[in-house]
Order: structure tokens, then C-alpha cells, then sequence
């Protein structure tokens, strides 16, 4: 236009140009140099009328040295309308056509490419029906594919008025002085989840104000108070009303119900299918053929934006940004982008359930990910590989659900073939796979990979011949597994009176290798650790072997052939009292005359099938724990198990709250039956103070535990009257509970001296078990435990005496000498622990008085020859420490040897051989005789 009265321009030589990038299909709004052309034509813009001045803000060579003119719009755009009206014309191919600036293949391939995604041509280029009915639409094609999908989504009112909006430029404005007034005015219009409903306000906006306002002016000040152009509002009533008309022509009926959002927003993706992206964890969009864009800031949604959303447009000025955007959902793109979407099957596999084969899928468009390990039924896409899943994993693995008659007969034969391997430890006795597939093959007809299918065909191939899929034995196994027998792996192990389950699996490195013993919880407590260390006849050989393969040299070069002592020993010797490693020991001992320790067996070199391995189990079967060290598993559980034995077993020992025996026979063993099981329970008394309680346990060493002060304090409820009486008329017993305070009061003291009385004249073994002979035991200590108790006082108040007087010493001499006073004191406190008067035996408590005299004897000669306390300590220490180190470790295992508590009264005495032989000892002792007796414990 000319403008009069422009006398000076000034060209910076630079232009905004739309350009369409084939590339990432979008188009760009990029600053870029201006041609020749366009120069000559801003100068002319002060020379209408009269001479003017146009000043270039770039050199004269820079402006020879561009283009001369503009590149043509048909080679700056997208040519999928040109290409559509072309084919619907008959005017020939784009490539052909005779055009003055002809596009470059490029940009053809890329008018084809859009409209495929629109569905328009076919694979072929040729038109579809949906192009034929696009090209009666004079709208931009991805437009006109919006209102032909809005026919079929019942949203043709809306999306006429969207389409008509996205064909004309945008109506509102936005002037940069007035920028936040204009944000404000048209803030009404906008929508949190969609632009394209923004437009469907403001077209509601406008038909209100044309319905109310009579007047132009009225109108047009309306317009100007909400920022918006009048004249592009009246442009896209114009548009609106031609494709209302054109649809009319169509015979498209408009529904008079108003389009859900899914409904309108469905159509509107038909057209944008290529402008959908899915947000990232940074916050942009990652979009069509892996780009990147953000939401323009102008959009509505952009506080908002879902995790999936849709652009009418994506323009790239300083980032790429998209304008007029909504929220979609991604199963849309699913439906609605069918054609468009890349399906990629993998891990096809048997589904048990619905008895078919099945595979994943993962659903892309143009990269996004849409959907991912989605289940399908992969039988009709691949029949053949299909065929051979369901042969290999149902048949021959065996996961089909079906009771036919073959099926169960060939997984059983399988099953126990696999069970002859696990016992033998030999992999190669069922033939491979490939043989049963082959079996399978050669009878299952092509076609067939489904339960239903296959269930069809067998009933009727079974019906002429009934074994038709039936396997053979000696079809199965490459070779026989000799010597695998029930004897030398039996299925169950029986123990304290009961059934254990035995399981064997092959598997070297696995948690399940070897053998297991299925235990329920409540047995923990009764299972024969010795039982176990010699597993079963069929392994009971190569565990041998082994232990003696893991002796040192000079231990093993004496046991000979290796078969042949295996052989002898195996002859010699059954499961019994002692650990396989203990028992080999006694016999090479015995035999051969040759001394093993147990520690030169180095067990830890044995692989793991060669322990037993314990799977602890509860009532319902569910596995609680596993393992193979069973003292672990007692220490983790054995609590847990002894206190529900307890529990379930009260009701076969309703003794509570007892004071005299009145509940019959005391057993030793007793049968427990719960439902199908049978439990074997050890009864015991217990004592609760002021009665006992009858109980039954799991194990005969809780029972005994518990039961020796049971016993005793029903006897002490029966002698109550002479327990009063030992308790006011003991001699001395002041004096006494004055040198007891290091150990306690005076009612611990009393307490101690009454139950060591009571068990020296009641409870001495055997222990009563019927009425009879407790009141036997009763009526002949009523006279005897009041000379007993003041008998054990007298004993007590010597050792006590004793002990202060030693205590004097050690004070006296322990800066001196702290070694020799460091070892006198720790065996004080072993010996006379805070209870010891009760849990001494009587007659080891005898000897005190001798052990503590031989102390002092021992503290008086160090000042003069403290040499010689050295020399006949390090004597000692070894063996000291070889009786310490076990005690510790059966304290913490809480277990109890009779060997090891006699060899500790023997280190008592040997302390009195060596520092106050002057005193005598009990029993004849020397180092050289107790090394001897350790190596015969240790065997």
C-alpha cells in the first residue's frame, strides 16, 4: 500500500520467513538476510510520491551478493494440499507436472508422507476414500481431516468452529504496551486442558454479544474492550459459515447434543496426529521422530499440560514451541493413529491359564512410546513358531492344565527319571528335550498351538488309538541309573518317633542341592543332629571319601586304599551316637591305631550336597526357613517351636496349679495326635513357686531341664514344715549371709541352702515316676533334710571363710604378682558363681574347701620361687585353655557333655597336684595323663 508522506526508510536487511522444515515437519518463523528483491521493494516505500532516502544498515557487497530474489512459497511449503487437489483433478503425478519452480523430491515425498498419516493415500499413493472426501473440503488438509473425523465422533458443531478458527489468523490481540491488559481481558476465554476449547468460549463470546448487541459500534467496542480484531472475527464467522454450508451439501447431519471433550478432542487428533508429544522428566515435550518442543507460554494449558498432548502447530523462533494445545489421552492415539502405529511382538511364550501362546507388544508412533508389554495372543501371528512353543513348554515341560490320561503318565515317567538323576547326581540319564519335541512333532498336526485345539484333535485321535501320545520308559532314559534304590535313598528319615520327608535335587550351587529334610516347626527341637551328619546310604559312601580326602597327608597315607576303608568302615559301623567325622576317628583309632583330631577333618572343603540340607516348615506348609547349619536354625526358631509344642501339647497334660502327686504315672515319652500328625512329647514338671504344672516338651533335655526343680519344689510343697524350720534354725547363718553378700542377701542364701538340702535327699536319681515312690522318697527325707541342710551349711561356711581369706591375699599380692593373681582369681569365679551352693553337685561341692586351701598354698609359695608358679602355669594353660574354649562353645550351642563337665573337676584337681601337692588329690592326675584323656574327649 502506499503511504503518503514516507520520505525516509531504513531497511536492516533482515525478514521473518515462514519456511517448513522437512525434517522435523514443522514449520519455522526464522530471521534470515532478504533478497534483492525485497530491498528494491522497502525502497520503494519512500519514492511514492516524491524522491526519498532509503538507508541499508548492511554493505553494498553484502546486498550484491544476495540471492536476487525470494524463494517461491511452493518451495517453502508443505505440499499435501497441492498433491491432494492435483491426484483428485487427474492432472498427472506432482513429480511430472510441469511447474515453474519445480519442488525437490524431497518435499514431495514429504506432501505424500502427511497425507498417509491422514489416512488419505494408500500404500500405493493412490487416493483412499477418506482423501476423495478431503478434497471436497477447500480447507487445509489436516483441517478437513478433523471435520471428517468430527462426522463420525457426532462433533461436527464444535469442530467447524475449531476448523474455522485454525483456517483464518488468530483474532486476539496483544499489543506489547498494553501486553498484561490484553492477558487479563482474554484470561476468560482460556482452558486449563485445552486452546482448542479457548476458541469454542470465545466463539460463544462473540455469538452472544452479535445476539445482544444491535448496534456495529456497540460490536465493535466490545471487540476492543476483550482485545480482538473484528475483522478476523468476522473472517471466521465467513469460514465457519462455508463449511457449514459445504457439510450441508454433503448430507452431514450436525447433532443438536453437545460433544464431549473426548468426542471433539478424537477428531482434532485425526488431523494432528503428527503433532502429539509426550512430557519428560525435565519438563519439555519430546515429540513426532524424536524432537523436542515446549508449550508456547501464550497457551492456556501450560501450567497444566498433561503427561500426553497435541498442537494445532509447531513453529521453531527461539525454541520450538507449540501454539494452540490440548491434553489428550494416549489410548486415543491408539485408535485413532491405528494405521500409523509400529506394533513390535517379542517374547512369545506359553500362558498356562488360557492355554494359548502368547507374546508381548509394544506399541510406538513416529518413536513415542505408547504402550509396552502388553499381552496378545500370538498364535495367529505366527502359527509355526507358535506350534513349537506350545510342543516345547506345554507338552514337554509340562505346563499344560489337563488331567488327560497321557499327560499324567508322561510327566509322571519324566518325574521319576529326573528323581533318579537328582539321587544319583547324574544329568545324563532322561534323554534331552529335543527328543520328546520330536515325539510330539511328529503325532501333533500342523496348525495346532492352542489347549483348545489340541483337545479337539487328541479325542479324536484317541478314539482309534488310545495310547497314541502315551511315552515309553526306555524311550526316555539313555541308560539305566543303577544302585539308585529306595534302600540307598529312601523318602523319608524316621526320628524320635516320626516321619521326616526327604527330598533329593541336583543342582550343584543351588540353595536345594543334595538332600533335604522337610521339617515342620514343631519337630525343630527333636531332630537328631548325629542322625543327619550321616545322610542317607546313597551319599553316606562319597561323604566318607571325602572327610578323609581332607586329612593331611601323614593323617590319610595310614588309612590305606581309600574304597577299601570306606568299604571296612561301612561294615563296622551304623549311624549311632557320634558325628560321622567323630565315628571315623574312633575307628581308625580302634582299628588301625592311629590318632585323629577333629580338627584335621576339614569339613569345610566338602561340597554342599554332602550336608544335609533343612527346610523348616509351619502347619500349613509354608516355608519359614532354610539351611544347613541346624544349630542356626534352632537358634533362629527353636524358641519359636519349643514354645508352640508347648502350647498344642497342654491339652494332653492338664496338670496345672499341682501341690502333691495327683496326675498319675509320670512317662518318659509320650504320643501327641493332632489331626494326621503324631508328635513325640517329653513330659516334665515345672515350677511355678507356690505350685508345679505338668508340661510336655520337644526334646528330652528340656524336659529334664525343667523338671529337676519341678520335682524338687513338689517335694519342698509337701515338706513345708521343715523347710520353715531349716530356714529359722540353721547354725551360724549370720555370720554366714554376712560372707555370703558377695554372691547375695541373706533369702538368696537361704533359698540356695534349702534347694541343695532338698536335692540331697529328694531328688537323686533315677527320679521318681509313679506316686508311689515319690512318697516313698518324701516320708524318708521328713526326717533326714534337716541334718542335711545343716550339714551343707557347715560345708558352706568353711568355703566361705575360705574364700575371704583368699580374697585378702590376692588383694595383698596382686600389683606384685598380677598374672599368677589374674589366674587364681577367674577360676574363684568359675568356681563359685552367685548360685553355686545349688548348682554344684554335693559331691563336688566337698572339694571346694581343698581347692581354695590349695589357692592359698599357691599364693604363699609365689614370693619365694615365683619361677617355679610360672613354669607349672605354662603346664597348665594348654590344657586350661583346650577345656575353656569347648565350654564356650557348648554354652553357646546349650548343649551339655558329661566329658567335658568330669574334665573340669580333673583340671580342679590337677591345680592341686601342681601348686599344693602337699594337700593330696581326690583321683591320681599329672599334665601327661589329662592330655591323654583330651585327645580321647576330642575323638
Amino acid at each position: 500500500l502506499t503511504v503518503a508522506g514516507i520520505r525516509y526508510v531504513v531497511d536492516t536487511g533482515l525478514a521473518r520467513v515462514k519456511r517448513y522444515s522437512y525434517r522435523n515437519k514443522v514449520e519455522q518463523l526464522r530471521v534470515e538476510n532478504i533478497s534483492q528483491a525485497s530491498a528494491k521493494q522497502r525502497a520503494g516505500r519512500c519514492g511514492r510520491v516524491a524522491s526519498g532516502v532509503c538507508v541499508r544498515l548492511y554493505a553494498e557487497e553484502e546486498f550484491n551478493s544476495r540471492p536476487a530474489f525470494t524463494d517461491p512459497e511452493v518451495l517453502r511449503s508443505s505440499l499435501a494440499s497441492v498433491i491432494l487437489r492435483m491426484k483428485s483433478l487427474g492432472l498427472g503425478t506432482v513429480e511430472e507436472f510441469p511447474f515453474i519452480d519445480s519442488p525437490a523430491s524431497k518435499a514431495i515425498q514429504d506432501g505424500y508422507a502427511l497425507l498417509a498419516e491422514l489416512g488419505a493415500v494408500d500404500e500405493a499413493n493412490e487416493l483412499t476414500e477418506i482423501g476423495m472426501q478431503l478434497a471436497k473440503l477447500p480447507v487445509d488438509p489436516r483441517v478437513g481431516r478433523m471435520v471428517l473425523a468430527a462426522k463420525s465422533e457426532n462433533a461436527l458443531r464444535e469442530v467447524l468452529v475449531i476448523a474455522a478458527a485454525l483456517s483464518v489468523q488468530d483474532p486476539r490481540q496483544r499489543p506489547s504496551e498494553r501486553a498484561a491488559a490484553a492477558d487479563e481481558a482474554q484470561k476468560r476465554f482460556d482452558d486449563e486442558k485445552s486452546d482448542f476449547l479457548s476458541w469454542l468460549r470465545l466463539w460463544k463470546f462473540f455469538e452472544e454479544a452479535l445476539a445482544r448487541m444491535k448496534s456495529s459500534r456497540k460490536l465493535h467496542e466490545a471487540c476492543r474492550e476483550h482485545f480482538l480484531s473484528f475483522n478476523r472475527m468476522r473472517e471466521w464467522r465467513d469460514i465457519h459459515g462455508q463449511l457449514k454450508e459445504l457439510v450441508a451439501e454433503l448430507g452431514w447431519r450436525i447433532s443438536e447434543t453437545p460433544a464431549t471433550y473426548e468426542q471433539v478432542h478424537r477428531a482434532l487428533l485425526a488431523g494432528l496426529l503428527g503433532n502429539v508429544g509426550m512430557k519428560t522428566e525435565e519438563g519439555h515435550y519430546l515429540g513426532a521422530r524424536g524432537i523436542r518442543f515446549w508449550i508456547h507460554p501464550g497457551s492456556g494449558v501450560r501450567r497444566k499440560g498433561g503427561r500426553w498432548v497435541m498442537a494445532a502447530e509447531l513453529t521453531e523462533t527461539t525454541r520450538l514451541y507449540a501454539r494452540c494445545v490440548a491434553t489428550l489421552a494416549p489410548e486415543w492415539l491408539e485408535s485413532v493413529g491405528a494405521h500409523l502405529v509400529k506394533r513390535h511382538r517379542y517374547e512369545p511364550h506359553w500362558e498356562k491359564l488360557p492355554a494359548r501362546v502368547a507374546a508381548f507388544e509394544r506399541g510406538t508412533l513416529y518413536g513415542l512410546l505408547l504402550y509396552a508389554k502388553r499381552r496378545v495372543h500370538y498364535g495367529p501371528m505366527d502359527p509355526v513358531e507358535s506350534r513349537r512353543i506350545f510342543i516345547r513348554q506345554a507338552l514337554v515341560e509340562g505346563n499344560y492344565d489337563t488331567r488327560a490320561p497321557f499327560f499324567l503318565h508322561n510327566r509322571r515317567l519324566v518325574q521319576e527319571i529326573e528323581q533318579l538323576e537328582h539321587k544319583s547326581r547324574r544329568p545324563d540319564v532322561l534323554v534331552d528335550d529335543e527328543l520328546i519335541c520330536a515325539f510330539y512333532e511328529s503325532l501333533v498336526p500342523e496348525g495346532i498351538h492352542n489347549g483348545a485345539d489340541f483337545d479337539r484333535w487328541r479325542r479324536e485321535a484317541e478314539s482309534a488309538n488310545p495310547k497314541l501320545l502315551f511315552l515309553k520308559r526306555e524311550d526316555l532314559m539313555r541308560h539305566e541309573a543303577a544302585g539308585i534304590t529306595t534302600e540307598q535313598f529312601p523318602h523319608q528319615l524316621e526320628m524320635a518317633g516320626r516321619s521326616f520327608a526327604l527330598d533329593y535335587h541336583h543342582e550343584p550351587g543351588s540353595q536345594r542341592d543334595g538332600v533335604t529334610l522337610t521339617v515342620p516347626l514343631l519337630a525343630l527341637n527333636q531332630v537328631d543332629a548325629v542322625r543327619c551328619d550321616w545322610l542317607v546310604p546313597g551319599l553316606l559312601r562319597e561323604k566318607i571319601t571325602r572327610l578323609a580326602k581332607s586329612l593331611p597327608q601323614k593323617l590319610r597315607h595310614p588309612l590305606g586304599a581309600l574304597p577299601e576303608f570306606v568299604d571296612t568302615f561301612l561294615v563296622a559301623n551304623e549311624p549311632a551316637d557320634a558325628m560321622l567325622a567323630q565315628a571315623i576317628a574312633r575307628y581308625a583309632r580302634r582299628e588301625l591305631n592311629l590318632t585323629i583330631p577333629l580338627d584335621a577333618f576339614r569339613q569345610e572343603m566338602l561340597p554342599a550336597h554332602l550336608s544335609m540340607n533343612f527346610r523348616i516348615v509351619d502347619e500349613h506348609g509354608r516355608q519359614l526357613a532354610t539351611g544347613r547349619n541346624l544349630a542356626q536354625l534352632r537358634a533362629e526358631l527353636g524358641k519359636k517351636a519349643g514354645e508352640e509344642f508347648t502350647e498344642l501339647a497342654r491339652a494332653d497334660a492338664p496338670a496345672t496349679k499341682v501341690t502333691g502327686w495327683d496326675f498319675g504315672d509320670l512317662e518318659e515319652v509320650m504320643e501327641i495326635r493332632r489331626g494326621s500328625q503324631t508328635l513325640i512329647g517329653y513330659p516334665g514338671l515345672v515350677d511355678h513357686g507356690d505350685s508345679v504344672s505338668l508340661e510336655v516338651f520337644d526334646s528330652a533335655d528340656k524336659a529334664r531341664e525343667a523338671h529337676r526343680p519341678g520335682l524338687r519344689r513338689l517335694f519342698m510343697l509337701q515338706l513345708k514344715d521343715q523347710a520353715r524350720y531349716i530356714e529359722k534354725n540353721l547354725p551360724g547363718l549370720h555370720a554366714m549371709t554376712l560372707q555370703f553378700a558377695a554372691f547375695g542377701d541373706a533369702a538368696e542364701f537361704k533359698e540356695q541352702l534349702l534347694v541343695a538340702a532338698f536335692d540331697r535327699a529328694c531328688v537323686v536319681e533315677p527320679w521318681p515316676r509313679i506316686r508311689a515312690e515319690f512318697e516313698r522318697r518324701r516320708d524318708e527325707a521328713r526326717s533326714r533334710v534337716t541334718l542335711l541342710a545343716q550339714e551343707i551349711a557347715r560345708l558352706v561356711g568353711k568355703i566361705l571363710s575360705e574364700h575371704a581369706a583368699l580374697q585378702k591375699q590376692l588383694k595383698e599380692l596382686s600389683k606384685a604378682f598380677p598374672e599368677p593373681c589374674r589366674d587364681v582369681q577367674e577360676n574363684l569365679s568359675r568356681l563359685l558363681s552367685k548360685r553355686f551352693i545349688e548348682q554344684t553337685p554335693y559331691e563336688r561341692l566337698q572339694h571346694f574347701p581343698r581347692y581354695l586351701k590349695a589357692a592359698s598354698l599357691r599364693l604363699d609359695k609365689l614370693r619365694a620361687n615365683p619361677q617355679r608358679d610360672a613354669r607349672l602355669a605354662a603346664e597348665f594353660a594348654p590344657l586350661a585353655a583346650h577345656w575353656q574354649r569347648d565350654q564356650a562353645r557348648q554354652l553357646k550351642s546349650g548343649t551339655r557333655d558329661p566329658q567335658l563337665e568330669q574334665f573340669h573337676w580333673l583340671l580342679e584337681e590337677l591345680r592341686v597336684q601342681l601348686f599344693a601337692q602337699e594337700l593330696k588329690t581326690s583321683v591320681p592326675v599329672s599334665v601327661k595323663r589329662l592330655s591323654k584323656m583330651w585327645q580321647t574327649i576330642q575323638r
